[in-house]
């Protein structure tokens, strides 16, 4: 038995969340009810192109079919036994994901932020029982403008003082330093240094792309130094900057990878820490687990999820119209957009301040059919489905082009 449509309006839905819904998100005043690849409709059937892709979470578009099919077969089978039994479907996702990312293991959870968190206590553990780090003086260098998720640790080394005030104490043993400062970097690395944690394009910042070699000298750094490279690729990994991984780019193998978002296919919350044998190997039962993490309905979307990646086909979708995205937004340099930043399908764009914040900018392309979002000022962030045809792509763009000359 279903339960009955809403037939609400947008209008009234929106009203109706205002009394019961915590605020603590900001949404463009859409209210979505369908959604197929790249297009979404709302209740009242009016149909807006995706260029924002859930953050990530929907590289494959929303309902690729090939996602669908596997979620549903596994919904007719089993979708939760817990970590206290073993289920038929976890093997081989580790399995496929581990050969994926190049890496040995795979810790698997459920949203980016547990990956996160994750990542910090096994790194932790390593230093002490391996790197022989003094009891609680471990130390985890992280960069300026980061983002890796709103729990209170991670809050606690954000320089966003929106995620971070009001929510202290904050958890001692991190050092900040600039994004993309390796002379900085360095400094900050002593005996204490557990791991590098950085995101390998900064996606919440504005789509902050590092220099060249910078992620290679990160790794030289750390394995110098004796500490782990911790790469969270939760929003620039699976495809969205051209490659699987964004630290491919460089040729880099971190000790420690974060997944998250797009591992879900749009459909379940999915994460894993994927790394080498010896770090991931520090964790004993008992010591970290996740009553849903590598549950099997998750473990059927992610094996398929893999699936599509494998055949490098969304990779290269990504690199090719990352080529168009950067060319159309060439051509806007100096008709209202400052400067922008792209990685493959993915890009921050800087609009003129004098034509509106980037929420107002979200709003006017809103009008227009599009789905982005703002980060912070005069910011948006364009990250379409991989699946966007190129002439949507440019029909995008071209609203954009529209909304800054209007």
């Amino acid at each position: 038995m279903t339960a009955p449509a809403d037939t609400r309006t947008s209008d009234e839905l929106i009203r109706a969340e205002e009394p019961v819904l915590a605020h603590n998100y900001h949404p463009l005043p859409v209210v979505v009810a369908r959604a197929e690849g790249a297009w979404v409709e709302d209740v009242e059937g009016r149909r807006y192109l995706d260029m924002l892709a859930g953050y990530s979470a929907l590289n494959f578009g929303h309902r690729h079919p090939a996602l669908i099919d596997a979620a549903r077969a596994q919904l007719d089978r089993l979708t939760l036994t817990s970590r206290a039994f073993h289920n038929d479907r976890l093997a081989a996702f580790a399995e496929r994901l581990a050969r994926l990312t190049g890496q040995d293991m795979v810790l698997p959870m459920n949203t980016g932020a547990e990956a996160v968190e994750s990542g910090i206590k096994v790194a932790r553990k390593w230093a002490y029982e391996v790197k022989g780090v003094p009891a609680d003086r471990a130390t985890i260098v992280v960069a300026e403008g980061n983002f890796h998720g709103r729990t209170t640790t991670i809050v606690g080394f954000s320089t966003d003082e929106t995620a971070r005030a009001g929510f202290g104490p904050f958890t001692p043993g991190f050092r900040i330093v600039p994004y993309n400062d390796l002379a900085a970097l360095e400094a900050a690395i002593d005996d204490t240094t557990a791991a590098v944690l950085i995101e390998p394009v900064q996606g919440e910042a504005g789509v902050i792309v590092p220099d060249d070699g910078y992620l290679t000298g990160v790794r030289e750094l750390t394995r110098r130094a004796g500490c782990l490279f911790v790469a969270d690729e939760i929003q620039s990994g699976l495809g969205r900057t051209g490659r699987t991984l964004a630290v491919d780019h460089e040729g880099v193998v971190p000790d420690l990878v974060l997944l998250g978002k797009a591992l879900g296919g749009g459909i379940v919350p999915v994460s894993a820490v994927v790394g080498r044998r010896d770090v991931l190997g520090v964790l004993r039962p008992g010591e970290h687990g996740s009553t849903f993490g590598g549950n099997p309905l998750a473990a059927a979307v992610g094996t398929a999820v893999v699936d599509l990646l494998e055949t490098g086909d969304f990779q290269r979708r990504a690199a090719e119209l990352g080529v168009v995205l950067r060319e159309e937004l060439q051509a806007l340099l100096g008709r209202g957009v400052v400067a922008f930043r792209a990685r493959g399908l993915w890009a921050g764009v800087d609009v003129d301040p004098a034509l509106g914040t980037g929420r107002e900018i979200s709003e006017r392309l809103l009008a227009e059919g599009i789905l982005v979002k703002d980060t912070h000022g005069s910011t948006i962030r364009l990250a379409p489905p991989l699946t966007v045809t190129e002439t949507e792509l440019r029909e995008a763009l071209a609203s954009l082009a529209r909304v800054l000359a209007a």
